[in-house]
């Protein structure tokens, strides 16, 4: 199924993800720091994400946006193709085995939430791409998704995971344009990097954030990560800290 992105012109953000629909506008919301989460960036000393990862537990899944948690504090959504690593990704991050991997891709159906403190969590969206479901049910999935992304003002930015082998797929340019579109940030991680010898993986890396650069700007910053070697952690952690209003504590505990 191919979707084609849609903003209503009430000057509210939409992820639409239908066929069909015309494009529109929507307003952008602040955009972080530029050179705020680039490649390459150092994780703080004692970061205290680290600490709120390890320690995070399963909150509660949403079939329905109206089920999800109360929108406040800061949330940081993960999404990607239903074989992207995605569920893999979160697991290596949290040191736990709280998102639910399976050999067979698209299995994560609801909008599941984890809770790092009081105010903070991380969110597995629905892979899309591989899942054998009817299509009544994908639409549904769709219309609830598109709900979130477009009226939650907890989320402060998006993780999208891209297979290093297969980057740039329409679904990975949908979301694309609508985090630019929407004011969101994003950071992408080209997961299973450790499939490449170190001299591809860095040249898929360079042409993809060339690419990156050129059609939707400095918003979106992107990493090499893989979740069997535990490549690319320091990097991922220093964004979530940076969008969760953690790093200034991490560099206050640094001084100490």
């Amino acid at each position: 199924m191919d979707f084609i992105l849609r903003w209503d012109k009430a000057h509210t953000k939409s992820a639409a993800l239908y066929t069909g629909v015309t494009e529109t506008e929507a307003t952008p919301r602040s955009a972080p720091n530029p050179g705020a989460a680039h490649i390459g960036n150092p994780m703080q000393l004692k970061n205290p994400i680290l600490g709120l990862c390890q320690q995070s537990t399963f909150m509660l899944s949403a079939a329905k946006v109206d089920q999800c948690p109360d929108d406040e504090g800061f949330e940081v959504a993960f999404a990607g193709r239903s074989n992207a690593g995605k569920s893999s990704a979160l697991n290596t991050l949290t040191h736990a085995s709280l998102a639910r991997t399976s050999k067979t891709p698209g299995r994560t159906q609801l909008l599941n939430f984890f809770k790092l403190d009081d105010d903070r969590r991380l969110v597995d969206l629905p892979g899309y791409g591989y899942a054998k479901v009817p299509i009544p049910l994908k639409m549904h999935w769709q219309r609830h998704l598109e709900a979130y992304l477009g009226g939650r003002e907890s989320l402060k930015g998006l993780i999208l995971m891209m297979d290093i082998r297969h980057p740039m797929t329409d679904f990975d340019l949908l979301m694309l344009d609508w985090a630019v579109a929407a004011g969101m940030p994003m950071h992408i991680l080209l997961t299973k990097a450790d499939k490449l010898t170190y001299g591809a993986a860095k040249n898929t890396l360079l042409k993809v954030q060339s690419e990156i650069r050129k059609g939707w700007g400095d918003l979106v910053t992107i990493q090499l990560f893989s979740a069997p070697k535990r490549m690319g952690l320091e990097e991922a952690y220093t964004v979530l800290a940076g969008w969760m209003e953690l790093a200034d504590k991490g560099a206050e505990a640094a001084a100490e």
